[in-house]
């Protein structure tokens, strides 16, 4: 412990005596620092300056060099600003080759200093030497060496970007190299320049591989450019388009109708063919391909086939052309059997089935219309489409032909007996008949007794005693009904039936029965706003208006509620009942206010006869009592004269 104080003890000393080594340096140092200024301050005070004459020239040197006059000076600086070129940034200029090593490219442009260009620059020009002259741009006159910056690239864009704004403004064809392929079109160097040609710009066809376009240059016209972002859109779409409007003016202008050309099958669409005819497109119709009918194109032509069509039409300003194919052909109607006539039967195809009638084809060409008033003998017209089907092949008669106008109609029920021959035999008047419902309206049923033979059956003939609003509250397509035969008009081919004539009427027994102000229980079937049916015994219907509906309680009556109502109107003839469960409640009450009500007057009555009697006895002892008052008066008065005698 006390060595290492000790050791303490002397490092202590030792950093006190650096220290004071270190104050003496500095103090020294400062001395000689101020002794030097002093000395150097007292040389400039002695030294004597010597003041320069008025016309020293500075340009002179000791020996004399440079002794020109002001012409010559002159002269001087012209010849050697000859030999430099006036270079600002920013310019193209043509510089000349000095000399090539494995980096750089040296370039003259005629200033102070040469330039260098990266080999790099070069790789599209391997065979460049010493001498060429090339463009370069300017990108700086000096860099932070002292260098000359020059860019042959920059010079090559800046270059081509002037031609492609020129050939957009004029309108002429560039040159471009297809680099790559890219979405929805191709990449094309335009000399340095990367432009975008869409797929739609290539051809006038579509194209489905662009790859075979990459590596090749081709002829562009440039259609947009975005000078903000640097982009170019160009087409080679808009070339052939330009040669094959010259070509198609040239052809249209030799064209004439009637004109049999030779083309090619260019593209199939469902409403037709467009046919090269070698520069120029013209459309056949698919109704102009064939004399019979075809549902699509595709069934007669092929893609790249060669015909032969005819031109119908064709339109100078719009270049439209329209060609015909089956006229090349004789019409079907002109080689038509000459033995068919009417009544003739015929065999085909049905080719087209719509809303009013069907067309069958007899011969390709040649069709007839089947009407869907001729498929049936029944009058309950129904759709075509229920006998008849596209590709149906069908035996038809013959109804009308006219070769000139090219028409034919047909019929198919007439292959059939007319089945309204001799109906009167079958179907007498009041006969009993069993029906099939086939249709249903507002008014009525429609049924048919046999095939061709239908009838109708009217909405009123159909119950004597159900209110019906619609038949299928009735019946429903279908069901066989019983039918009465009730007119029937073999010339118009019209029969009535009716339903409800099985019957005898039953209203003439239900006029005894549903007697005014007569009650019948009944159940609600049915709830409407005006009121409710009830249903009463033997299978009347009556109506029950609303305010006639409301119980004594002040409640409505409710669906399949039972209860007591009054037949309050009774039509037969419209077969009309009028019911009301309100008014029964009502004259029970009306009855019990006027049984009250006499009742009160017989006890009003009763109590005026005693008031009388008491009356009377009243008057009877008054008049009693009066007549002792007179006779006692006399009496005083008798009694008062008597004693007025004595006096």
């Amino acid at each position: 412990m006390a060595k290492k104080q000790e050791a303490e003890k002397e490092l202590a000393a030792k950093k006190a005596e650096l220290h004071d080594a270190e104050d003496t340096l500095v103090k020294e140092k400062e001395n000689i620092e101020s002794e030097a200024d002093s000395t150097f301050i007292d040389e400039i005070k002695s030294n004597a300056w010597n003041t320069p004459e008025d016309d020293f020239d500075w340009d002179k040197d000791e020996k004399g060099f440079g002794n020109y006059s002001d012409e010559e000076r002159a002269k001087l600086e012209n010849l050697y600003a000859g030999t430099f070129n006036s270079v600002n940034k920013g310019e193209i200029v043509q510089g000349t080759v000095v000399s090539i090593n494995n980096k750089d490219v040296v370039l003259n442009i005629g200033f102070k200093s040469d330039g260098l260009v990266s080999l790099s620059e070069f790789r599209d020009t391997p065979d460049l030497k010493v001498g060429d002259v090339v463009d370069v741009f300017v990108e700086s006159q000096e860099d932070a060496n002292g260098q000359l910056v020059l860019s042959r690239k920059r010079a090559k864009t800046q270059k081509s970007w002037e031609e492609i704004n020129e050939a957009l403004e004029n309108d002429t064809i560039i040159t471009g190299f297809v680099k790559s392929r890219t979405k929805g079109g191709l990449i094309v160097d335009i000399k340095g320049v990367e432009a975008f040609l869409p797929g739609s710009q290539i051809d006038i066809k579509p194209i489905r591989d662009y790859d075979i376009y990459v590596g090749k240059t081709m002829e562009f016209k440039v259609v947009k450019i975005n000078h903000e972002f640097k982009n170019v859109v160009v087409s080679h779409k808009v070339l052939i388009e330009d040669d094959l409007e010259n070509q198609k003016s040239e052809i249209v202008s030799k064209l004439e109708k009637g004109q049999v050309l030779e083309g090619t099958v260019k593209n199939i669409t469902d409403f037709g063919v467009f046919i090269d005819l070698g520069g120029v497109d013209g459309l056949l119709h698919i109704t102009d391909i064939s004399w019979g009918r075809i549902e699509h194109p595709r069934e007669v032509l092929q893609l790249d086939q060669t015909v032969n069509v005819v031109v119908l039409d064709f339109d100078d300003e719009k270049k439209r052309i329209a060609l015909g194919l089956k006229q090349l052909t004789e019409h079907p109607w002109e080689s038509l059997d000459t033995s068919l006539e009417v009544g003739s039967k015929v065999k085909g195809k049905i080719v087209t089935v719509a809303d009013y009638g069907a067309f069958l084809e007899i011969t390709p060409g040649v069709e007839g219309l089947i009407h869907v008033s001729e498929m049936s003998w029944s009058q309950n017209l129904r759709s075509p489409q229920e006998f008849l089907k596209v590709g149906d092949e069908v035996e038809a008669v013959i109804l009308t032909l006219d070769r000139d106008e090219r028409k034919m109609s047909l019929g198919i029920k007439q292959l059939t007996p007319d089945p309204w021959k001799n109906i009167a035999d079958r179907y007498p008047i009041g006969s009993k008949q069993k029906a099939v419902v086939k249709n249903m309206t507002n008014f009525g049923v429609f049924v048919e007794l046999e095939e061709g033979i239908d009838g109708l059956i009217h909405i009123s003939d159909l119950s004597w005693s159900k209110k019906i609003n619609h038949p299928n509250e009735f019946t429903k397509v279908g069901e066989e009904l019983e039918v009465v035969v009730l007119e029937l008009d073999e010339e118009n081919r019209k029969l009535s039936l009716g339903h409800k004539q099985l019957e005898e009427n039953p209203w003439d027994t239900f006029e005894t029965i549903f007697t005014l102000d007569s009650i019948h229980q009944g159940t609600v079937i049915k709830v409407g706003e005006k009121g409710n049916i009830v249903a009463l015994p033997y299978g009347v219907e009556g109506f029950c208006p609303a305010k006639h509906s409301v119980k004594e309680d002040g409640s409505v009556l409710k669906l399949d509620e039972t209860s007591d109502f009054k037949i309050i109107e009774f039509n037969k003839e419209n077969k009309r009942v009028v019911i009301s469960h309100s008014r029964i409640w009502e004259d029970q009450r009306a009855e019990a206010r006027m049984e009250e009500f006499n009742n009160r007057k017989k006890e009003a009555k009763a109590a005026s006869t005693a008031v009388k009697k008491v009356k009377e006895s009243v008057e009877k002892s008054t008049l009693g009592d009066l007549d002792v008052l007179a006779q006692l008066k006399e009496q005083l008065e008798d009694e008062e004269s008597g004693k007025k005698a004595k006096k």
